[in-house]
């Protein structure tokens, strides 16, 4: 079957018509499990990666306010909740293209103070349902690498921020050292589909790795950004690389055009 695997999970497949759809079905089927599996195949770093990013953040904006934030592709929410909680007099929205994972969220933070200041919507990151320049922070986590146009996606972040705002993206990536990137991938591309499988999920966790060799390579990516109109670009490395925290400003009119940092920072 098209946009399946072997046991009948999606399984989708870039480049085809049908890849957008099956993308959706294949969250809407990983919903119920995917903290539990994400927290186990991360081996737990996931619980510090969206933090870490937070902290970076707020040293790239040097204390400027977010008033209006969106968390774009929110899944079950742990990334809108801290942003909520780090902004709390922010307006924060949080969107999916997945109702499942929607309905996730709200069951999975139910007892959140956040949650109740939270407003959910269901929308793709490739067609915001915002007007030009809205809000002062975007953020995404683990998201890019699922667009069939990564360009449109990038194009419609830098749409809908403020003069001054900023963009988070926070992506897996290669590692830096070849020694770890070879064991990674032996786990990644190997161990991870395995577990995936063994959880009738074959289709989604065999996705995953391939999802990463869609995305563009680290400095490709800032490149991308720069090219969609962001005046500074700045790629914060977590975890000896296994993923990055970009950070991408958009000029205030009183600011000249910054040269984007090309070089990885934040080494850890």
């Amino acid at each position: 079957m098209t946009g399946a695997s072997s046991d009948g999970s999606p399984f989708p497949r870039r480049g085809e018509p049908e890849f957008e759809r099956d993308v959706r079905r294949m969250f809407t089927h990983i919903a119920r499990g995917y903290d539990g599996f994400d927290h186990l195949a991360s081996m737990g770093n996931d619980f510090l990666w969206r933090p870490r990013a937070l902290w970076d953040l707020d040293r790239f904006r040097a204390g400027a306010p977010v008033e209006r934030a969106l968390d774009l592709g929110c899944g079950t929410g742990d990334l809108a909740i801290l942003v909520q909680r780090h902004f709390p007099r922010a307006s924060v929205i949080a969107v999916d293209f997945t109702s499942a994972m929607l309905a996730r969220l709200r069951q999975r933070h139910a007892r959140s103070r956040e949650l109740g200041r939270l407003s959910l919507a269901r929308a793709t990151g490739l067609r915001l349902p915002f007007a030009d320049r809205s809000f002062d922070l975007v953020t995404n986590a683990f998201v890019l690498r699922n667009f069939a146009d990564l360009s449109r996606a990038l194009a419609e972040i830098r749409r809908v921020l403020r003069p001054g705002g900023t963009a988070l993206t926070l992506e897996i990536t290669e590692p830096t050292s070849p020694a770890f990137r070879a064991l990674f991938h032996a786990y990644f591309d190997r161990v991870v589909p395995w577990m995936g499988a063994a959880a009738g999920s074959a289709g989604p966790y065999r996705y995953l790795p391939e999802s990463l060799k869609a995305l563009p390579p680290r400095d490709a990516l800032v490149a991308a950004m720069q090219s969609a109109g962001f005046s500074r670009v700045e790629p914060h490395l977590q975890s000896m690389g296994i993923v990055t925290t970009f950070l991408a400003g958009v000029s205030a009119p009183t600011e000249p055009g910054a040269q984007a940092v090309n070089s990885p920072v934040g080494q850890g």
